[in-house]
């Protein structure tokens, strides 16, 4: 479980968000909606241990009751998955998922966990293809089963199907889902968009409303 306690943000004299509490049980998805402007993205940095100087946050987080607050970026156990998929172009799909497994994986299990994972996306004859020759759809699930193989404890959704036409983005949702729930980890979506919240299918927070 993660669990985000007293946490308030402000920008100089202005309170951004006050006073919010949340837990986010193993395969469950909160989501977080708001305009552009009000913290979401810096609640995401705050708990990823990455937030701006200029901005003032308080308040606690604590992963299976372990508090990660204190914690380098590093020590936190964080799997982001952003708007962009941000693969390396330069490295073929195999590669991409290859290279987010831990070092303490042996390396034949290393190949075999990075073909498992392209399985799962569905593309396993495209092992040796660039990110430049998939779909944004599938480089959107296979940027998710990178972040997942690198074994985090939580996971930050950061607008990650805004790029995506309607029709793909309701596929891709539902992957996102089925494969949070398979990780049995928490994670937090932050979006402008209702049906995003409406398919993660948890508890949505609306920060506009907070204020």
């Amino acid at each position: 479980m993660l669990s985000i306690k007293n946490f308030s943000l402000s920008l100089a004299d202005k309170a951004l968000i006050e006073a919010l509490n949340v837990n986010i049980k193993n395969g469950q998805v909160v989501s977080l909606m708001g305009p552009s402007g009000i913290g979401k993205s810096s609640l995401l940095n705050f708990l990823s241990g990455t937030l701006s100087s200029g901005l003032n946050a308080q308040g606690e987080v604590y992963l299976d009751q372990v508090a990660i607050h204190t914690k380098t970026p590093q020590e936190r156990r964080v799997g982001l998955l952003q708007q962009t998929p941000l693969l390396f172009p330069h490295m073929s799909i195999l590669e991409n998922l290859s290279f987010a497994i831990p070092a303490k994986v042996k390396k034949c299990d290393r190949l075999e966990l990075a073909y498992q994972a392209l399985e799962r996306v569905g593309i396993k004859d495209k092992a040796n293809a660039t990110p430049e020759q998939l779909s944004g759809g599938q480089q959107a699930r296979v940027a998710l089963q990178r972040t997942l193989l690198s074994e985090p404890g939580f996971l930050l959704l950061d607008e990650p199907f805004s790029k995506l036409d309607p029709a793909l983005r309701r596929e891709v949702r539902v992957f996102v889902l089925e494969e949070i729930r398979k990780a049995n980890i928490p994670a937090l979506l932050v979006t402008h968009d209702a049906e995003d919240a409406k398919a993660m299918q948890g508890p949505c927070i609306d920060l506009a409303a907070a204020h």
